[in-house]
């Protein structure tokens, strides 16, 4: 008996999805309110700016939700890249520690474990399919 493998509970699958594609609706989520919120705070830019810079995570959000409900191992990678992307991103635009923080708690920590919950429920997917195909 192994003590990684997996078994098929729909239970649990069905809590990996949701999981998953709560993660990324709210990250979405999350990174519209901030983009459309900013002209609250920065007086340099405007309401018109403030939509076309929300339309970029509103547009990646529902990409990974789509590709998500179909792919979810193409999901899981696309969320690797963007979180990969991120850090990359914080070492070419040289963010300072709390800006490093800040980012690692709101966007790549979540695209992390929504990729993970992703990776989750397509295993138990296939070991659930492999119990079919057994009896």
């Amino acid at each position: 008996m192994e003590l990684m493998a997996r078994t098929c509970d729909y239970d649990a699958m069905g809590a990996e999805r949701i999981g998953a594609r709560l993660f990324v609706f709210l990250g979405g989520l999350f990174w519209v309110i901030a983009a459309l919120s900013a002209p609250l705070f920065y007086t340099q830019q405007g309401a018109g700016t403030a939509v076309v810079d929300a339309l970029l995570p509103f547009g990646l959000a529902a990409v990974a939700l789509l590709v998500g409900w179909f792919y979810e191992n193409v999901a899981a990678v696309l969320l690797f890249l963007g979180a990969v992307a991120t850090v990359v991103w914080g070492f070419v635009a040289g963010w300072e520690a709390g800006v490093w923080g800040v980012m690692a708690l709101v966007l790549i920590a979540p695209q992390v474990i929504a990729g993970l919950l992703f990776i989750m429920a397509a295993q138990t997917q296939r070991a659930c399919e492999l119990d079919e195909k057994k009896a």
